[in-house]
């Protein structure tokens, strides 16, 4: 009998609230699995990635992670600690939606540790989806993010940070690029 994989819902900063594509999912999915962070309004990328790796290692069945803004660099930055280029862990795959760019002087505050963005490969499959009118990260940073991490890019359009705002409700787009990663793994 095969494993069933695991989704690891990662929010970004401030959590994921009621109207975010990622808290419809859960409630449609209720074995997709939120990993909580202590501190969502103060992320130290040292606890966060810690969190993060005790989720992913909690067994050892097929997992695909789905991130959201800060946690895009969230999963770069486990990667970077956790993974080599043998690896052969449970994750199979990552959703990076609208990855924050930390290394911006416009970006608030607050977040420690997570600047510089890590621009290693991943060692696991990854599409990130970049709006075209994001003020968290401009295409030109979007695209160097994707090439370093070896993700597929896609821009569905201008949906802002593709977060509570944009009003996605169950974002049908991302869901069948998060069925891609899971039917891959």
């Amino acid at each position: 009998m095969p494993t069933e994989t695991r989704v690891l819902i990662l929010p970004g900063r401030g959590d994921s609230g009621a109207k975010h594509w990622q808290t419809f999912w859960e409630r449609s999915h209720p074995n997709y699995r939120r990993v909580f962070q202590r501190d969502w309004d103060n992320p130290d990328v040292e606890e966060w990635v810690e969190t993060l790796h005790q989720a992913i290692t909690e067994d050892d069945s097929p997992a695909i992670l789905v991130a959201h803004s800060l946690s895009v660099g969230l999963v770069a930055h486990w990667a970077l600690r956790h993974t080599g280029a043998a690896y052969k862990g449970p994750v199979k795959g990552a959703l990076l939606v609208a990855p924050s760019d930390v290394e911006e002087p416009s970006y608030p505050p607050g977040a420690l540790g997570f600047a510089p963005m890590p621009l290693v490969g991943l060692p696991f499959p990854s599409i990130l989806v970049a709006s075209t009118d994001d003020a968290r990260v401009t295409l030109v940073r979007a695209q160097q993010f994707a090439t370093a991490w070896g993700s597929r890019l896609l821009i569905p359009g201008a949906f802002g940070h593709l977060g509570s705002l944009a009003e996605l409700g169950d974002w049908p787009y991302g869901y069948a690029l998060l069925q891609e990663l899971v039917e891959a793994s």
